[in-house]
């Protein structure tokens, strides 16, 4: 999907948006360490509680990463709103991947929140989840 943005400032945000979905569905998820704050807070579907900093966020996407193997992944209909130095971010999805000998397909939606620092967007907080059944 190309950029569905003409703003140059939005067309950065989702520049930095489809780079770390890639890094964790076609790449390393280590490399996500270049999009999360330190600060990172994460909000799952799987997980009871938070997840807190980078690193134990890194560590949620990398285990699912490692456990499936991800077919598909789409983002759909994004938004984004800029407020100076901050932006939320909000598509929905769909991916598509294999665990345990099946293929699962699941939809959903994800909110994004971004801070600008040294001239780089790094998520400071994440909320997904599949739609209501």
């Amino acid at each position: 999907m190309g950029i569905p943005f003409d703003d140059p400032l939005e067309q950065e945000i989702w520049a930095t948006v489809r780079a770390l979905n890639d890094a964790w569905t076609k790449g390393n998820p280590d490399d996500l360490a270049e999009f999360f704050h330190r600060d990172m807070i994460a909000i799952t579907p799987t997980d009871r509680l938070r997840r807190e900093g980078s690193a134990a966020c890194i560590a949620g996407w990398k285990e699912f990463a490692n456990t499936t193997r991800i077919r598909r992944w789409q983002e759909t209909e994004p938004v984004i709103q800029v407020y100076g130095d901050s932006a939320v971010v909000a598509y929905y999805f769909e991916i598509s991947f294999e665990m345990g000998g099946q293929v699962l397909e699941t939809k959903g939606r994800d909110l994004f929140f971004f801070v600008r620092e040294n001239g780089k967007w790094l998520a400071v907080a994440d909320q997904f989840s599949p739609y209501p059944g």
